[in-house]
């Protein structure tokens, strides 16, 4: 298959259905279907789900129990089957159906042709306004049966699982409305035995407040399953005799929700997304308490009956129906960004607190760059000293101007930490490196313009030896300021040198949120408007580490210039660490993500003239580099970080925490197969 192929990448299209139904029609409901289902081909799905039902009309009533009915269901069935030949999608239909002399309320599941078995509702509500055992018998007790179904005899139970042959992990389960509403629901053992979509058929009429309780059912169901939960409603065309119906239809993956219809429709509608089974795959696979849950309920894959198919995906680029968002660790929608921000500070703070509360500290000592991880992590100092009731002068900032030091920045880290209130310092290491290159016969002592990686290394050796000297000197600790992403791409010092501190507030900050911290900071008057006007210009300040002068241009240096966009790599290191993804998968996402800068949501606040593209190429470039550097060069720095608090479920990278790797580790396998896979 192509790369560009959704299937190939490891998705499923999975569609949630509500056709306009007509009430006891089963001629007319099976075309209803049938023109959804002939929409969903068009539209490349290899799953659809219509409502409980949906081939009779839920709500007919003691029309269940008319012999016209079941004959006509059964003719309809037969007729929707036979169309379905030349369809690609498996559809999921609502039916009642008969079997030694009970009626059943089922889903029956149809694909190319044939129905490959036949799923019984397990709980009947008979409650307020149901009343569903007078006329069917609950599913509960049926497995390893068969049933005929226009004609043919099919697999028969709650014990049925479905498995495409052709597409690893495309394997899903089937429950029908009530059942996802009570303690234990078969949805549950469907997951543990193996099935990463869980579909529901439902009928549920609409009260005021329920599709919010739809919504927290099937979010909850997805994340406790690590599965995708496909909901499909009734809607137009059921019987208002006494109640109504909104046509709810949603599906989601993991807790997100990745699509969802209108309610209250007027006609037929569907929606439509690209569920990620591969990564639901992997995500169980990583928690191995997913894996003890099925070992105490008895192992349920043992006992379930596993209907294989064959799907035949297409192998063109049929697009990606999945919203991806350009910054994993920054959500384009307000008010979760406000919330993440709210909830980073919050947890930063906390974190800095305690290690001073612990350590009986009153003091600590930071070196004030005018950058934007260590303008972060002053504010961090200073909101954590304010609320411990500690005056900012028992914080000791330091800045240190070394051979590139640029006016701006130092400019912004005096404006900021007089506008703070901190105790402030400036302490030229320019002397000292000089000495120090010199006793090492470095040609720069010379007069020469060379500018290595021994010239940047003493300049940052000498900023943290000064640190851990002053910390000494006044009983303080040093706070770390390098973020997530530095340590990703082993971009630090080691040892004596910013890689090392006593406490790292950022530890576990991508460098993509910070800007958002510090907005996010401004918007909510955390500090007083001068220090606000300081920060506004630090966020437009390059983002360099300040250790090599300018060139003849006056160009300074920056980060992103040699080692990539940091947009790119925290999307790689998002992925490769919270899921563990090919890197031909990741830049498969990149680049529906990132091919077009006029597509898609931006985080709320991101400047317009910073926004951009990358083309393919441009992320199988910069992909290839974090992967040297984050798995060759890089680990050796990460297995002696110091401590700091985990913010994000993107991870942490401490050895204690969410990664742990060999420090003689190598990115062969991973850089063969971005090269092998990704054109």
């Amino acid at each position: 298959m192509s790369f560009f192929s959704s299937y190939h990448q490891g998705f499923v299209r999975v569609a949630a259905c509500t056709p306009v139904v007509s009430l006891g029609d089963p001629a007319a409901n099976a075309a209803a279907t049938l023109a959804l289902a002939e929409e969903g081909h068009r539209r490349a799905a290899g799953l659809m789900v219509f409502p409980e039902l949906g081939i009779s009309g839920y709500s007919i009533d003691d029309l269940l129990g008319q012999a016209v009915l079941h004959e006509a269901v059964d003719q309809a069935l037969a007729g929707l089957v036979e169309k379905s030949r030349e369809l690609m999608p498996v559809l999921l239909v609502g039916a009642p159906l008969v079997h030694n002399g009970k009626l059943y309320n089922c889903a029956v599941v149809i694909h190319r042709g044939a129905i490959l078995g036949v799923v019984p509702k397990t709980h009947l509500p008979n409650y307020r306004e149901f009343y569903e055992k007078r006329w069917f018998a609950p599913g509960r007790d049926i497995r390893g049966e068969t049933i005929t179904v226009a004609g043919r005899p099919v697999p028969f139970g709650v014990d049925l699982l479905f498995a495409a042959r052709d597409r690893a992990n495309f394997v899903f389960h089937v429950e029908i409305c009530e059942d996802v509403w009570l303690p234990a629901c078969p949805s549950d053992f469907g997951a543990l035995a193996g099935a990463l979509i869980l579909t529901n058929l439902s009928a549920s009429n609409i009260t005021v407040g329920k599709s919010d309780t739809r919504h927290l059912l099937c979010a909850a169901q997805s994340e406790r399953c690590f599965a995708a939960y496909v909901y499909a409603a009734a809607g137009p065309g059921e019987s208002t005799t006494d109640v109504a119906w909104d046509g709810q239809a949603c599906i989601y993956e993991l807790g997100r929700l990745l699509a969802e219809t209108s309610r209250f429709p007027d006609g037929a509608q569907m929606c439509v997304a690209d569920v990620d089974v591969d990564r639901l795959a992997l995500e169980r696979l990583r928690t191995g308490s997913f894996n003890d849950a099925g070992l105490m309920n008895g192992r349920p894959e043992t006992t379930m009956r596993r209907i294989g198919f064959d799907l035949a995906p297409p192998e063109a680029d049929i697009g990606l129906e999945r919203s991806i968002s350009r910054y994993p660790f920054v959500p384009a929608d307000p008010a979760r960004l406000d919330q993440d921000c709210y909830e980073t500070v919050n947890i930063q703070v906390e974190g800095l607190m305690q290690r001073l509360r612990a350590t009986r500290l009153k003091k600590l000592c930071i070196g004030v760059s005018g950058g934007l991880d260590s303008t972060h992590a002053l504010l961090i100092a200073a909101n954590a000293f304010d609320r411990l009731g500690l005056p900012r002068s028992g914080i000791l900032g330091f800045t240190m101007p070394g051979f590139a030091t640029g006016d701006a920045t130092k400019s912004n880290a005096w404006a900021l930490m007089d506008s703070l209130g901190i105790t402030a310092e400036e302490i030229d290491i320019k002397p000292l490196a000089h000495q120090l290159l010199k006793d090492l016969r470095h040609p720069f002592a010379d007069g020469e313009k060379v500018y290595d990686i021994t010239f940047e290394n003493v300049q940052a050796g000498l900023r943290t030896d000064f640190l851990f000297r002053a910390a000494n000197r006044y009983d303080a600790m040093v706070l770390g300021t390098g973020d997530l992403s530095e340590i990703a791409l082993g971009w630090s010092t080691y040892g004596v040198g910013d890689q090392m501190s006593h406490y790292n507030v950022n530890a576990s900050v991508p460098k993509t949120l910070i800007q958002h911290l510090i907005r996010w900071m401004i918007r909510t008057g955390l500090f007083k408007a001068d220090t606000n006007e300081v920060l506004g210009a630090v966020l437009d300040t390059i983002i360099s580490p300040e250790l090599v002068p300018a060139d003849e241009n006056g160009q300074m240096q920056s980060t992103e210039d040699k080692i990539g966009p940091y947009a790119l790599h925290d999307f790689m290191l998002y992925y490769t660490t919270r899921f563990g993804l090919k890197p031909s998968k990741v830049a498969f996402l990149a680049y529906h993500a990132w091919r077009d800068a006029n597509a898609g949501d931006w985080p709320p606040g991101f400047p317009a003239e910073s926004r951009q593209a990358y083309d393919l190429a441009t992320i199988k470039r910069w992909f290839e580099t974090f992967l040297f550097r984050f798995f060759t060069i890089s680990q050796f720095k990460r297995s002696a970080s110091p401590n700091g608090p985990k913010v994000t479920s993107g991870g942490s990278l401490s050895p204690r925490g969410d990664w742990r790797a060999p420090s003689d580790g190598n990115a062969r396998a991973w850089i063969d197969e971005l090269k092998r896979n990704v054109p």
